[in-house]
């Protein structure tokens, strides 16, 4: 079976990170035998400058043909004046919408060389693993009606919470079936107290869970979820939840780890015709246009991004696995991008020297 992959760097350091990936796919392919069908295109605001909108057709055609895209990041001050419907966010948004990628997963790991840069104690985060599975095509961020409106002398801001029996039981399954494979352990979390789509979303999560006996559930509504991954995160190990809350859980979790450029994620939908998810893989960190084309960007997200893709996507776990193993060991050496010196004895390193040093790992793997 081919292994063919749609890139797209987007924008800011996207292209720098991206560059980074590259030589780990080369590696793969050079030392491991792994063959991939590489295409590279355009999304976010360098798609606009060429197309006159985020996501040209054509690249929209590539995505829904290929067993993953990997995107880099998008957007940037140059294009905040733009009209909401061209901006680069759109052109996310409209891959993981006609996709039809419902379950985003962000996994929330603390390496334990950067247990130290976590805003809470050692003990709290160090050996933190835990994933939280948002679902990602409904919710308030679809929902109709939806927008602005004049009521009387004011304007009134409108947006509907919607979730239908059968988008809440997809992504459940998507996590019980994760959470099969890890410590068999799943926290569902939602506002049954207070929202109906919440009442709607336990029930639904209990009935798919009496199909996965093994699997210990439970139900925590999301602010008290929210306390409790500050608390002690280390008592989750799947947690699955609507968009919204999601949204705002999954960034939580990520700063529990210390730095955004470290974290991966991966946005799965159902089965094409060979049997693989449609997928789409990016890493959690925005487009940093500040520091872009400095050689200062952390490129550890976006390989770990594509480590999820071999895994995922590839059905090469012990590589996806090799590849995770060697970015921890050259953080256990000191090496650090900007976003993480802020440690006595770190050895400062570019992005490309980041990525060499990958590379060095991966040959010592061998």
């Amino acid at each position: 079976m081919t292994n063919s992959l749609l890139i797209l760097p987007g924008d800011g350091i996207g292209p720098e990170v991206m560059a980074e990936v590259r030589k780990i796919i080369d590696w793969f392919e050079d030392k491991r035998g792994i063959a991939f069908e590489v295409s590279e295109d355009l999304v976010g605001g360098c798609a606009y400058d060429k197309h006159g909108t985020p996501l040209h057709d054509d690249t929209m055609a590539k995505a829904q043909e290929v067993d993953a895209v990997l995107l880099g990041a998008v957007g940037g001050p140059k294009y905040d004046n733009l009209d909401f419907s061209v901006k680069p966010e759109r052109g996310l948004l409209r891959l993981r919408k006609e996709m039809d990628l419902f379950a985003n997963l962000r996994p929330a790991q603390c390496f334990d060389a950067l247990a130290d840069f976590s805003s809470l104690k050692k003990d709290v985060v160090a050996g933190l693993d835990i994933m939280i599975v948002r679902e990602l095509t409904s919710g308030v961020y679809f929902g109709e009606p939806r927008g602005i409106i004049e009521e009387g002398n004011e304007r009134v801001g409108i947006n509907t919470q919607r979730y239908t029996e059968s988008e809440i039981e997809r992504v459940c399954r998507a996590a019980f079936d994760l959470a099969m494979k890890r410590g068999k352990k799943l926290c569902s979390m939602e506002k049954a107290n207070v929202m109906e789509s919440g009442v709607l979303w336990r029930e639904v999560a209990t009935r798919v869970g009496q199909d996965y006996p093994e699997v210990e559930l439970s139900h925590m509504y999301a602010d008290a979820g929210a306390m409790q991954l500050t608390r002690w995160p280390k008592q989750f190990d799947v947690i699955v939840t609507d968009n919204l809350f999601g949204d705002l859980l999954s960034d939580l979790a990520a700063m529990l780890t210390g730095s955004l450029g470290m974290l991966p994620s991966a946005s799965l939908g159902a089965p094409m015709a060979n049997g693989r998810p449609k997928a789409l893989y990016e890493p959690v960190h925005g487009s940093a246009p500040d520091i872009a084309g400095q050689g200062k960007a952390n490129p550890s997200a976006c390989i770990l991004s594509f480590a999820m893709a071999l895994r995922y996507s590839f059905d090469k776990g012990e590589e996806a696995t090799r590849l995770e193993k060697a970015v921890e060991a050259v953080l256990a050496k000191g090496l650090r991008t900007a976003d993480l010196l802020n440690v006595e004895g770190a050895t400062p390193v570019s992005t490309s020297e980041m990525g060499d040093a990958v590379i060095e790992a991966l040959n010592e793997s061998l």
